[in-house]
């Protein structure tokens, strides 16, 4: 008895949180990706590359990639014009791979490539404004040239950096 009664309980206070839930305006959330439905647009500008050591493939790729991930995971509609919902851009200012981070026996075993971009986001429906950076160091062993060692890190570098850039976006990390 004390089992139905628990099970009558339990249903009818899991249809309230559910009738809450969808009677609230809740923003949406897709892959881990938590929009206002309010927001419909967004303007990618092009992430440029500012660093003193420019890695030629770096910007378009981050560009290409970032676009990838927010045309698959959000909803939002990709547009050209300035009074978009979302306005992002950004400048890549770090490309450093001179930094030795591990030593073995008097010499350098391992380095370590450190990438930072500044990011401009503007919400045009709220009217507010965030800059934040992100900023990822990868290591890569000390006997690689630094040219072989950044071609073998390039996809990973770019991964990591949409990850982050898009996760600070949209997930409020």
């Amino acid at each position: 008895m004390k089992s139905n009664l628990y099970k009558y309980c339990f249903s009818t206070l899991l249809l309230l949180v559910v009738l809450c839930f969808s009677a609230c305006k809740v923003k949406y959330s897709f892959n881990d990706a938590t929009i206002d439905p309010r927001y419909k647009t967004i303007k990618l500008g092009f992430i440029e590359n500012k660093a003193r050591y420019i890695n030629p493939q770096l910007s378009p790729k981050l560009n290409d990639k970032l676009q990838q991930k927010i045309t698959n995971q959000t909803k939002l509609t990709r547009v050209n014009s300035d009074d978009a919902d979302y306005i992002i851009s950004g400048a890549i200012t770090t490309y450093d791979g001179t930094q030795t981070v591990g030593v073995s026996g008097r010499q350098a075993s391992t380095n370590r490539l450190t990438v930072s971009i500044n990011i401009q986001l503007r919400k045009n429906i709220d009217n507010e404004t965030k800059d934040f950076v992100v900023s990822r160091s990868f290591d890569y062993s000390a006997n690689l040239a630094f040219n072989t060692a950044e071609a073998q890190l390039l996809d990973e570098v770019v991964r990591n950096m949409v990850d982050e850039i898009f996760n600070r976006i949209f997930s409020d990390w």
